[in-house]
């Protein structure tokens, strides 16, 4: 009953079927918690499936594999891997589901030796020619840039299939080798859509739009991913408005547009922060009942809140019915940016409540942004970052550094602390660290730490220019102006120069009442 109504989506009568074999007392049957599992992995649940795997007495393999695989496609590798390396511990042998789920988490986090490490394993299990492995060390060999691992996998295989084929011009296209990426295309049997728009995606993620184009141009049956990876090209390069080109020419010729599309162009859209054109995108994923989508809706909030309209990228976000952590640190991420802290802490406070949805380090960066943005007191954020590392085992990483040091430049009796903070994280390396740490020191009159600072900075970066201007701008609030003398013929001498900024507003035409 239960695998059947996983299988109908029968949501409800699986929920009470997990309460009735509780109050039964068959929560012990492997069986029957394997069935479980695959429920609540269906679901997106895994929260409920890891509870009821650990209350398992006695997981088999099949156990494992179902929690390994549900952390692969939901994206939570890092899990997924934790899990294996675990199974892998046991007393129970890893088998070929185990060793392929590995793999799959191994290539999105780029950890090669890992990926070595889980092919050697099936090296001595015997499995190695089979083509479903085969596929997947070419796939895990591509996304963690070892191309050439890639190709003799793929040269040794004795059978291929068209997915072996699009694996081994997925990993030349991604790393670069555009054309080995082009012969593989020329030589396969029967190229198929997936093999046309791995080569786009190649060449549109080395700025090659010219080539991507013309590839879309000659290809035989296009489909939305091959115009999406366009789209996606253009905007990934801050081409917006080439982007929108090619969303009208699909319009005009009546292709077939999804959610990535409008997921793709409204976020080009949100870097120019061209409200008009996202108002009018917003209308037409509207019409094509694409807005109530999770990819959709995640992209309007994060359009809307770049535009300065938090008030609608909140009211979207509170009509979506399922949001995933995209969703939430849209949300988030629009609150802190548009300067509402209190509002930050309170999506942060209803974020941890979720049963489905962890937060995760992007989530922390944007509560610490806010902090340091909005002034919040020091003892605030370090609860934050507290949380970060000891509830939820999120290792902080230079952009958390660079917040935490932030809000400690607000209080100066903190600022020295910061350089303690900087050698404790391990970032003492990082000219990013002690950029920051020279940035808080631009208000300050500490200068001996601001001379350590930009000593640091230079060391590290070779960035003198910002350096010296920083450490004139000091020595000029101190009244010591032969130093500001000193230090301005260094520049010159130096050929240091300052770059202008410059910024993008949209202009919308006026049109009297």
């Amino acid at each position: 009953m239960l695998r059947a109504s996983t299988d109908m989506s029968w949501d409800f009568y699986c929920h009470q079927l997990h309460s009735y074999i509780l109050r039964s007392g068959f929560g012990s049957d492997v069986s029957i918690s394997n069935a479980l599992i695959r429920f609540y992995v269906k679901l997106g649940s895994l929260n409920g499936a890891h509870k009821v795997f650990v209350e398992m007495p006695h997981p088999s393999v099949v156990s494992w594999n179902s929690i390994i695989s549900g952390f692969v496609g939901s994206a939570q590798f890092s899990k997924a891997l934790g899990s294996f390396l675990e199974l892998d511990r046991s007393d129970i042998f890893v088998d070929l589901f185990s060793l392929t789920a590995a793999l799959a988490a191994c290539g999105p986090l780029s950890l090669l030796r890992l990926g070595r490490s889980v092919h050697s394993k099936i090296v001595k299990s015997g499995v190695e020619n089979g083509i479903v492995v085969s596929n997947c060390l070419i796939d895990m060999y591509g996304k963690c840039g070892s191309v050439e691992e890639a190709m003799v996998v793929f040269s040794n295989m004795i059978d291929k299939d068209i997915i072996s084929w699009n694996s081994a011009i997925a990993a030349c296209a991604k790393n670069g080798d555009l054309k080995q990426a082009v012969c593989f295309v020329q030589q396969m049997p029967k190229p198929d859509t997936i093999s046309y728009n791995e080569l786009i995606n190649g060449y549109a993620q080395f700025g090659e739009m010219e080539e991507a184009v013309e590839i879309l141009s000659r290809m035989p049956n296009p489909d939305s991913s091959s115009w999406n990876s366009i789209i996606t090209g253009f905007v990934n390069r801050n081409q917006a408005r080439e982007a929108l080109a090619v969303l009208c020419k699909m319009h005009l010729e009546n292709l077939r547009t999804d959610e990535f599309t409008f997921s793709s162009i409204l976020s080009g859209i949100a870097g120019l922060s061209a409200l008009t054109w996202g108002m009018l995108i917003h209308c037409c994923s509207v019409k094509r009942g694409f807005d109530t989508c999770t990819v959709v809706g995640s992209a309007l909030i994060d359009m809307y809140s770049k535009c300065g309209e938090v008030t609608k990228a909140e009211l979207i976000f509170k009509s979506l019915a399922d949001k995933n952590l995209i969703t939430w640190n849209a949300m988030v991420s629009g609150f802190a940016h548009n300067g509402n802290s209190s509002r930050v802490l309170e999506l942060f406070d209803q974020l941890q409540l979720e049963r489905t949805v962890q937060p995760d380090e992007i989530t922390f960066l944007n509560v610490l942004s806010a902090c340091a943005h909005n002034r919040m007191p020091f003892e605030t954020a370090f609860h934050y970052f507290k949380i970060m590392i000891e509830d939820y085992g999120i290792e902080p990483s230079i952009e958390h550094c660079c917040c935490m040091i932030r809000l400690m430049g607000q209080r100066g009796e903190l600022r020295r602390r910061a350089v303690e903070l900087i050698y404790e994280l391990g970032f003492g390396g990082s000219a990013l660290a002690w950029r920051a740490l020279l940035g808080t020191c631009e208000g300050c009159t500490d200068l001996k730490l601001a001379k350590i600072a930009a000593a640091k900075v230079i060391e590290l970066e070779g960035d003198k220019g910002y350096a010296y201007i920083v450490i004139s701008n000091m020595y000029a609030s101190y009244g010591k102006w032969e130093d500001v003398k000193a230090v301005r013929k260094l520049t010159r001498e130096e050929g240091v120069r300052k770059i202008a900024s410059y910024s993008w507003i949209e202009v919308v035409p006026y049109s009297p009442s």
